[in-house]
C-alpha cells in the first residue's frame, strides 16, 4: 500500500502527556547526530517523551468524516542547528516513533515524520489521574507511568515555573525524525491553535530508554517533571528535509 505525501493534517489532541527528563549536556552532544546539539536550560540539556492521542485526524482538504485516530510516542532531544545561512533554530530531534495504527507505520515519511515502529498501548483514566502503559512490538521500547492532574508545579524541577516550561516546549514545534538514511532526517511542524498546558504530578513513572546506563551513566539523567494537554485543535506540517554531509 502506498500512501502519497500529504502537506499537511488536521484533528484533535484529545490527550497530551511529555515526560521531561534533565541530562549532563555532554554526555547528550555524544549521543546526537551532525548537525543537532543540545538546547540547555539553567545548564541542563532537555529531552522526554512525547505520548499522544490524536482524534479525527484527516488531511486538510478533506472532510472530517475521513479523520482516523491513534496513540503515538515519540522520545525527543531539545536542539539547536545552523541552517545553510549560519542561522540558529531550534525545536526538537526524534531518534524514536512508535503508534498503535497500522496507518501512520504505513505513511511514516510520508503523513507523519520518520519510521514508526508497532506498539501497543494501555492508558487508563478516571477524572483527572491517569494510568499508562506502552510497550513497543520489537521490545526495545517500555514505558509506564500513573499520575494526576496537579495545579503545583514541583519545586526539583529546573524550569523555575509552569510558565517557562511551557514557553520552552512551545518554542520546540519543529521536529525532525530518523530515518533510513544515515544523513537525512524527516521534518515536521506543530501548530497548535490554542497553546495550553497542566502541570501532571507523577506517582511512578518508568522509561528504559532513559534509565539504560549504557546510554545515560548513572547520574546523567534524572526525572524532572510532566505536564498534559488535552482537546487541541492543531494542524502539522511537513517541513523540509533536514540533510548533513559526512564530517
Amino acid at each position: 500500500m502506498k500512501v502519497a505525501n500529504i502537506s499537511i493534517i488536521k484533528g484533535i489532541i484529545k490527550r497530551r502527556f511529555l515526560l521531561n527528563f534533565r541530562l549532563d549536556p555532554k554526555v547528550v552532544e555524544d549521543i546526537l547526530p551532525a548537525p543537532f546539539v543540545p538546547k540547555t536550560y539553567n545548564g541542563y540539556a532537555i529531552a522526554g517523551i512525547c505520548l499522544i492521542r490524536l482524534e479525527n485526524m484527516h488531511p486538510k482538504m478533506m472532510p472530517i468524516n475521513c479523520g482516523f485516530s491513534s496513540e503515538n510516542a515519540a522520545h525527543r532531544f531539545a536542539v539547536q542547528w545552523q541552517d545553510e545561512h549560519g542561522n540558529l533554530l531550534s525545536g526538537v530531534y526524534i531518534p524514536r516513533r512508535d503508534t498503535n495504527s497500522l496507518l501512520n507505520r504505513l505513511a511514516g515519511g510520508r503523513i507523519f515524520s520518520g519510521i514508526q515502529n508497532k506498539a501497543y498501548f494501555d492508558v487508563k483514566g478516571n477524572n483527572n489521574a491517569y494510568q499508562f502503559e506502552m510497550k513497543s512490538q520489537d521490545e526495545k521500547v517500555f514505558i509506564n507511568f500513573k499520575g494526576s492532574i496537579s495545579a503545583e508545579f514541583p519545586a526539583t524541577s529546573c524550569f523555575e515555573s509552569l510558565e517557562q516550561s511551557s514557553s520552552f516546549f512551545e518554542g520546540g514545534s519543529l521536529g525532525y525524525s530518523k530515518t533510513d538514511s544515515q544523513n537525512t532526517y524527516d521534518g515536521i511542524v506543530l501548530d497548535a491553535f490554542d497553546w495550553k498546558v497542566k502541570n501532571f504530578h507523577i506517582d511512578e513513572c518508568y522509561s528504559n530508554y532513559f534509565m539504560n546506563e549504557d546510554q545515560f551513566p548513572k547520574g546523567s539523567v534524572e526525572f524532572d517533571h510532566a505536564l498534559i494537554m488535552e482537546d487541541i485543535d492543531h494542524e502539522w506540517h511537513r517541513a523540509q528535509e533536514l540533510c548533513c554531509k559526512n564530517e
